[in-house]
Parts: C-alpha cells; structure tokens; sequence
C-alpha cells in the first residue's frame, strides 16, 4: 500500500484563479484530475470555495475562489478545453458547481463513480476512498472532509493535503477503470453516460428530481 503521506511533485495555491504560467503547463496535459470542495451540497446556496487540479506527474495546484466571485477566466479556459479530458469523481456535483458559481462548461468528462459503477458490479462501494483504496492501493483520510472550506483566513494544513489527495490518484484509477470496462465490454456505455452528465447538471441546477422515472 502506498503512504497517503507522499508529499506531491510540486503544490501551488492560488487566490481566485491560476496564473498564466500554470494555466501553460496543464495546457499540454491530456488529462486532469479536478475536484471542488463547497459550503454544502444545494447549488445556488452552497457557494464554491475551492478548485483542486492534478496531472499526471503528481503537479498539484488548488485554487481558492472568493465570496461572490463569478469568474476565473483561466481556469474557464482549461477546464473548456476540449482536448484535455477532466477526470472527476462524483463529476455530476463537480460540473454543476463549476457551472453555478463561475460559469464553466466543463467538456469532456470523465466520472470514476459512474466508471466505478458499471465497471466494479462486484462491489457496493463506489465512494472514493473505496475505489482509490482498491484501485490504486492509497487509503485516503477523509477526516477535513466536512469542514469550513469558505473561512476568510488560509485553509489549514489539514484541509490543503486533503484537498490535493482526492485528485492525486484520481488519473490512476481512471487507468485502471478503463481497463476493466474495456475488458467487460461496458466501456462504450459508459462513455455515453459521461456524454449526459453536463443535462444532468443542468437539471440539479434548476431544481429537477427524478425525472426518468414514472
């Protein structure tokens, strides 16, 4: 098993958005990790606190937005970048906050909790703690979770290393997931489902429950 202790290759934060110089190095990435941390779970009244990005050498970088803020034209520009595939998990929550709170449009997606789902049908654990612990052998430490991301003065320690550890090995269970669809014949599938996260989103934003069913 590998330390969930393993200081990243680099570990940057930024206050409303990325500077030009990192914007450049992800650029030529074809792959991120992203993930958000929120006030809670509504959209619209849980405002975006942080934005948390990694690639595939292990470069960190968390971006901290500000109360009210309603843009980040950097971050915009990578995250809408169609060449760089973004690898969430739980990406229906992640894709609308980015939505909500700076107008994003994030595009293409890739969920590890939906790859989880169709791919892991031997497992009822698609958290991901579970999947990263199976996956990639990291267990992580979830105990900042449920913490004040909003606060006006830096993010503790504690907060800033759980934030970089739910990117850091995201790109490697994508790797593996992929594998394992493929293997299972359910990867075309899955890809479709990614291709309705971004409705979905949209639905979460207005309000819409359980629309499919009967």
């Amino acid at each position: 098993m590998t330390s969930v202790d393993k200081k990243p290759a680099s570990f940057r934060v930024f206050k409303q958005d990325l500077n030009e110089e990192t914007k450049q190095n992800f650029s030529k990435k074809g792959a991120l990790a992203i993930d958000t941390e929120a006030m809670g779970l509504i959209h619209g009244r849980d405002r975006l606190c942080l934005v948390q990005i990694c690639d595939d050498e292990d470069n960190v970088a968390c971006i901290k937005i500000d109360q009210g803020q309603k843009s980040a034209p950097n971050l915009k520009e990578l995250l809408e970048n169609s060449c760089i595939e973004k690898v969430f998990h739980f990406a229906r929550f992640d894709v609308a906050a980015l939505a909500s709170n700076l107008r994003i449009s994030v595009n293409p997606i890739f969920c590890t909790k939906i790859a989880s789902k169709i791919g892991r049908t031997y497992s009822p654990r698609h958290g991901l703690k579970e999947v990263i612990l199976e996956l990639v052998g990291v267990e992580l430490d979830k105990q900042a979770q449920s913490s004040d991301w909003g606060r006006t003065e830096d993010l503790s320690e504690k907060q800033l290393a759980y934030a970089a550890n739910d990117v850091r090995y995201l790109l490697s269970a994508r790797n593996q997931l992929e594998k394992m669809l493929i293997r299972e014949k359910r990867w075309e599938l899955t890809q479709r489902c990614f291709q309705c996260i971004p409705v979905i989103c949209d639905l979460d934003q207005m309000r819409f429950h359980n629309i499919f069913e009967h």
